[in-house]
């Protein structure tokens, strides 16, 4: 497998993970417990994820996080809870995936990986926020569901076709800048609105 394979594996495993760490932790275990994924050899540190425990606690937040994220608002309050987290987690799976022979490829891993996460929490939940303004109330269970079923597929993909992983990630990234542009313009339009109306209050 080439370091762009790698790369992009980690990168795309990273950007899921800043929508559904759970999942991903819990779908990457139960695939290679049942050896639904080709994981190369390099990747054994990825042996961890298969442990009944590490995929129990796992199962219990993914499941935990799927509920909560079809709920309206108590999803922002999910999301804000795991601005830290998420990053964390999606820069250990990158770490995971790389070489562990090289220091230098490992903390390069793991700083991307964290920084991907990040901005695909950052996209997710400023859209979130647009979505649960907007006076729509199936808006928030579309747009969860639609989450949900492209991080299983698109995980699935990146472990099964590796050499897709990079032109994955890149879209995965553009989808991610799209959704934080969308969100701050639209932000930005409604406290425009609500300064406009003050000012009209007030005079």
């Amino acid at each position: 497998m080439g370091i762009m394979e790698i790369i992009g594996i980690a990168g795309s495993v990273s950007l899921l993970a800043g929508w559904r760490l759970y999942l991903c932790v819990f779908a990457t275990g139960l695939a290679m417990r049942f050896d639904a994924i080709p994981i190369p050899e390099h990747l054994a540190s990825l042996d961890v994820l298969a442990n009944p425990w590490v995929m129990g606690i796992a199962a219990l937040a993914a499941l935990a996080e799927f509920f909560a994220d079809k709920v309206m608002w108590l999803d922002s309050a999910w999301d804000a809870i795991h601005t830290l987290v998420r990053p964390v987690g999606g820069a250990l799976l990158a770490l995971a995936i790389v070489d562990p022979s090289d220091p230098a490829m490992q903390v390069i891993a793991f700083l991307l990986g964290g920084g991907a996460s990040l901005a695909a929490h950052a996209g997710k939940a400023g859209a979130r926020g647009v979505v649960n303004a907007s006076p729509e109330p199936v808006s928030n269970l579309t747009v969860s569901t639609a989450e949900d079923v492209a991080t299983a597929g698109l995980l699935y993909a990146t472990y099964e076709y590796p050499y897709l992983a990079a032109g994955i990630a890149f879209v995965l990234l553009a989808l991610v800048f799209g959704l934080v542009l969308v969100a701050r313009r639209v932000i930005k339009r409604v406290l425009g609105g609500s300064r406009d109306g003050n000012v009209q209050d007030t005079s």
